[in-house]
């Protein structure tokens, strides 16, 4: 059974779990916001840590906080950023707009931390909040944690991803197949032609985070309430920046302009807008690969997909693409995402944008799908498919549609003849061009050769 103890704050006093590290203004939180179960992702509240420790740091060098009390300050935010007491954070996602809950609950975890390690007497607010508001702690975590996530783990994968594209490539790219545009049967292409314009999706979109994330690295810490920087020493930003930057690895500057970043969350809207153009990437490759898939008899069966599971509780032998249809969920929630954070983004009111956490969430959430399902497509549908040469070559050898290399020769008109014919009576395209034209056999296998037809030109 849970004991209580009694906690007070600015407001009175209330019943809090006798374990608990936090104290009233977190326990008001998670008795006001009984919404969704849902949490701030692991990734935001290191975050709030890292913020924690770099502004003790600061606020110590620049003589505002005592020694003994920054250095227990920063010990404690070490241990979350760690990964200890992460069930210390109960508060709902959908809280207080600015995320005020979010930022006290770091604030008195960290300070109750501080005291039990150090027996010194750490105030959450004097101490742990010094120099600082919510309303720049919280576009600043967001702002840390979408970096940190994208850098250390989106990044990555996508260059992992375009890595194993370009190997398999190496692979089977030889192989030529038949090309589809409205799905229907074009021109001939090879394997390497079509893995190369994967991995363009996939590096282009690589290109345009990375892009992105100069805005996101611009922080606003240092604003305070409205952005003027109340309470805060004025050196305490740059200060502040050079701590964060050497504890997380990225490098981090002060906002050219701390309303901006209060006001505005239009860094990560754009972020959130490249993220987008991945998951459409995703939903392209990963819907390519199902085409390919099909079948195994009444589909195109040109690449056979590794198995991975039983594909049905009632047809024995069957085998589906969970792994692209996997990505193809992930695109849709990543997509779905976006549309929250652009609705989120607008919701600057004034000096302060009040759709914080869900934007964290939403944001955080994508990158950490995008960054799985990346590395699971290279690993485990991309790099272990296998190409069906049989079916492959079987629908090359009939294809009508390679009579358009006969155009110039003989003309559209008479080219779409022979190709409804050919289509009217199931022959290969080189049979019927023999008999409705003056030209040789070989001639014709050299002008209706595949592996020509996919280098280009007359």
């Amino acid at each position: 059974m849970t004991t209580y103890r009694t906690a007070s704050d600015s407001m009175g006093t209330l019943e809090v779990p006798e374990t608990a590290l936090y104290q009233a203004q977190t326990q008001r939180a998670v008795n006001n916001f009984p919404v969704s179960g849902l949490n701030m992702p692991v990734s935001f509240i290191r975050a709030l840590a890292y913020i924690k420790q770099a502004a003790a740091e600061a606020n110590a060098e620049l003589g505002h906080l005592d020694k003994d009390k920054a250095k227990a300050i920063t010990t404690a935010c070490q241990a979350l950023i760690d990964g200890a007491h992460l069930d210390q954070f109960p508060v709902d996602v959908f809280q207080t707009g600015s995320g005020t809950s979010s930022n006290m609950n770091a604030n008195e975890v960290i300070a109750t931390l501080a005291s039990q390690q150090s027996g010194l007497s750490i105030h959450p607010n004097d101490d742990v909040n010094m120099g600082q508001s919510s309303n720049d702690v919280i576009p600043t975590a967001i702002h840390v944690s979408s970096a940190t996530s994208a850098v250390y783990e989106l990044l990555p994968a996508l260059k992992h991803l375009s890595q194993t594209i370009e190997k398999k490539s190496k692979e089977v790219g030889h192989h030529v197949k038949t090309g589809r545009t409205h799905l229907m049967d074009a021109m001939p292409v090879t394997f390497s032609q079509t893995l190369s314009s994967w991995q363009q999706q996939v590096d282009s979109a690589y290109e345009g985070i990375l892009a992105s994330l100069d805005k996101v690295y611009q922080l606003g810490q240092g604003g305070t309430a409205v952005g003027t920087g109340v309470n805060a020493d004025k050196q305490f930003a740059a200060t502040f920046n050079g701590y964060l930057s050497s504890n997380v690895g990225i490098r981090f500057n002060p906002s050219p302009n701390f309303f901006y970043n209060i006001g505005s969350q239009d860094a990560i809207v754009a972020l959130s807008g490249q993220l987008k153009t991945l998951a459409v990437a995703n939903m392209k490759i990963a819907n390519d690969l199902r085409w390919m898939n099909s079948g195994p008899l009444a589909g195109l069966s040109e690449i056979e997909l590794q198995a991975l599971q039983p594909g049905s509780s009632i047809m024995p032998g069957k085998v589906n693409p969970v792994i692209p249809e996997a990505a193809a969920m992930v695109s849709a929630q990543v997509i779905g995402n976006d549309a929250t954070i652009t609705v989120g983004g607008q919701s600057g009111n004034f000096e302060l944008n009040v759709m914080l956490p869900v934007i964290a969430y939403n944001i955080l959430q994508s990158i950490e799908l995008l960054a799985n399902i990346s590395r699971l497509v290279a690993d485990k549908a991309i790099a272990t498919f296998k190409v069906n040469e049989q079916s492959i070559q079987q629908a090359l050898s009939r294809n009508p549609i390679l009579v358009t290399a006969l155009n110039p020769v003989i003309g559209y008109e008479k080219a779409a003849a022979i190709a409804k014919l050919a289509y009217k009576e199931g022959r290969p395209i080189i049979e019927v061009a023999a008999e409705n034209t003056d030209l040789s056999e070989q001639a014709l296998k050299t002008l209706l050769d595949p592996q020509k037809l996919t280098e280009g030109g007359l």
